[in-house]
């Protein structure tokens, strides 16, 4: 397995300063700020002077001088009061990027161990529509499950749909006000109920809605629709049936969003499966003494002496005898130890709900809900805003449905392939399959590339452009060395041993070597924008180097050889970090 460049480098320098009977670990090693005085810097040298009482320069020259003697480098020289510039030598260069580029994780999973890794994201809800507030969740869930999937974590991936509560009642009785004759809702009735729904998904977001506002307003609707809850968790046939045909409704129609944005779940479980495994819980919770009764309803005390703010109990049954989000998201943690013995649950969450995901974890610790080994994390991020700075929302002041953002990114995808003339060069069927990936990317890279807790601004003119720092952009670039290649193969040219014959090459280089550091961060932050740097990066250096290197054109065989092969090395990488991000690049555009 490739260990990856900076941590080669940072045991060659700490062997150095060892040699030196000085720290081994003060020879870290980091990427120049300043490429014109060294691709690689180490500032130790000011760490070790401290502690030994010495000139740091003094120090310095004395590692410069064991690692001339390696031959690995090109260039040592020394900066300021003792920081130690470094340029590796043309062999060791070019020595590492073979090593890289036969490996197909680019040195990715050297150092990591692998582990069970649960995502927790999308979060749909029967019978409402997925919104915009759903993007995020989605696109940075998805991108998390991919890079661990990268790293070889075995990774279960839940979509964990609002399938239970009061939510259930209120369209139980709603529906039962419309169609009354139904036989859900005949306590007599024994079976068998219809193998069709009685209602469709567009019934329901207009059923939710209407019953949300009922209850505001009639109190006996609201008591109604309580019992039903009540009920359909106990069991009540009729209301379980009528239940799972709203459910199966729904799950279909998210689907359909699921797919166009590439989101993949191994498992589509939601509150509802953990409802047989609450009255055991709640069981033990009380016999344990985890558990105290408050006005009548059911709670754990989640409360530490060094809080620095309120911290209120989780609530775990009313006083009605319904459950509540939290106390099916504590079953759900203990029926994930039960299933899968994780060591990572990771909930892709919008921020606004990190009180309650404190109190669940709390409660999970406190409760012995899972191995004391294992990490919870809500994964919060911030919140997608139109032009105002203020959340998106349409022009009459309502929730923006996800399936139209969508649309409006592939409408808009369209406008810019058809202005760039390849309306002339594809059919029809071609040109729509490029826009969809074009618009698709756009929002996906828009998304990732902000920092997950900033809000940003929804723009989809800026973010459909074939430059900058933009989904569309990162995938021209990958198209255009598959063509380079293409008419490569065409012409009966083939690939060659990698040289390093201008600065644009060992530039390139450079930047392929850097994904590693790349994707450990990525996965240690949850931060996918980490990788669209990365990958924006690359293809800055790429195009310098396109810019700088003839390829096809090259008249010496021996370096359009090495040309094509690290033109081949850089699309592969390309790829690879763009299918973590969930793009997904066209053959051709």
């Amino acid at each position: 397995m490739t260990v990856s460049l900076l941590d080669q480098l940072s045991a060659l320098v700490g062997q150095a300063f060892a040699q030196c009977d000085l720290d081994s670990s003060l020879g870290r090693v980091v990427v120049s700020q300043r490429r014109e005085l060294g691709q690689f810097q180490c500032n130790g040298a000011l760490a070790a002077a401290k502690a030994a009482k010495r000139n740091p320069r003094e120090i310095a020259d004395q590692i410069v001088a064991k690692l001339q003697e390696t031959g690995h480098f090109s260039d040592l020289s020394l900066a300021g009061p003792g920081f130690i510039n470094l340029s590796l030598s043309d062999d060791f260069l070019l020595g590492h990027i073979n090593e890289l580029a036969d490996d197909p994780y680019f040195g990715a999973r050297h150092g990591h161990d692998p582990e069970t890794v649960i995502l927790d994201y999308g979060g749909p809800n029967v019978a409402k529509a997925m919104h915009v507030g759903h993007l995020r969740a989605t696109i940075i869930g998805e991108s998390l499950r991919r890079l661990r999937v990268f790293l070889g974590d075995r990774v279960i991936s839940d979509v964990h749909f609002g399938d239970w509560g009061l939510p259930m009642g209120l369209l139980i009785k709603e529906i039962e006000r419309e169609q009354p004759d139904l036989p859900y809702f005949d306590a007599d009735f024994s079976g068998p109920y219809p193998a069709t729904s009685p209602v469709t998904v567009e019934q329901l977001q207009v059923l939710y809605p209407a019953a949300s506002g009922r209850s505001k307003e009639d109190p006996a609707f609201l008591e109604s629709a309580r019992t039903a809850t009540f009920e359909l968790q106990q069991g009540r046939p009729g209301y379980r049936a009528l239940w799972q045909h709203m459910l199966d409704v729904s799950v279909a129609e998210t689907k359909i969003d699921f797919d166009l944005l590439g989101a993949n779940f191994t498992e589509w479980k939601g509150e509802a499966d953990t409802n047989d495994h609450i009255p055991g819980m709640l069981k033990r919770l009380e016999e344990k003494g985890l558990s105290e009764l408050s006005d009548g309803a059911v709670i754990v005390r989640v409360a530490e002496e060094d809080d620095k703010k309120e911290m209120p109990p989780l609530i775990l049954q009313k006083s009605d005898g319904a459950v509540m989000y939290g106390t099916t998201d504590l079953a759900t943690i203990e029926m994930r130890q039960e299933e899968h013995d994780p060591d990572t649950i990771l909930y892709v969450v919008d921020a606004r709900q990190s009180l309650h995901f404190e109190q669940v974890f709390r409660a999970a610790r406190k409760c012995g809900s899972l191995d004391a080994e294992a990490r919870l994390e809500h994964v919060g991020f911030g919140t997608v805003n139109g032009t105002d700075g203020k959340p998106l929302k349409t022009r009459d002041g309502g929730v923006v449905r996800l399936r139209s953002l969508i649309d409006d990114a592939i409408s808009e995808a369209h406008k810019v392939v058809v202005e760039a003339g390849m309306e002339d060069r594809f059919d029809t069927a071609e040109l729509e399959a490029i826009a969809t990936r074009v618009g698709v990317a756009a929002i996906k890279f828009a998304d990732l590339s902000n920092q997950r807790m900033s809000n940003y601004v929804f723009d989809l003119e800026r973010f459909t452009r074939f430059e900058g720092k933009t989904g569309p952009y990162q995938m021209y670039a990958a198209v255009r060395i598959k063509s380079m290649l293409r008419k490569a193969a065409d012409q009966g040219l083939t690939e060659g041993a990698l040289v390093a014959s201008k600065d644009a090459e060992r530039n390139l280089m450079l930047a392929l070597a850097a994904l590693p550091q790349a994707v450990q961060a990525a996965a240690e932050k949850n931060a996918p924008n980490i990788l669209c740097e990365h990958v924006y990066s690359l293809t800055q250096e790429f195009n310098a180097f396109y810019h700088d290197c003839h390829v096809l054109g090259e008249e010496d065989a021996a370096i359009r050889a090495s040309r094509l092969r690290l033109c081949a090395i850089t699309l592969r990488q390309i790829e690879a970090v763009l299918d973590i991000l969930g793009i997904d690049v066209p053959e051709r555009m």
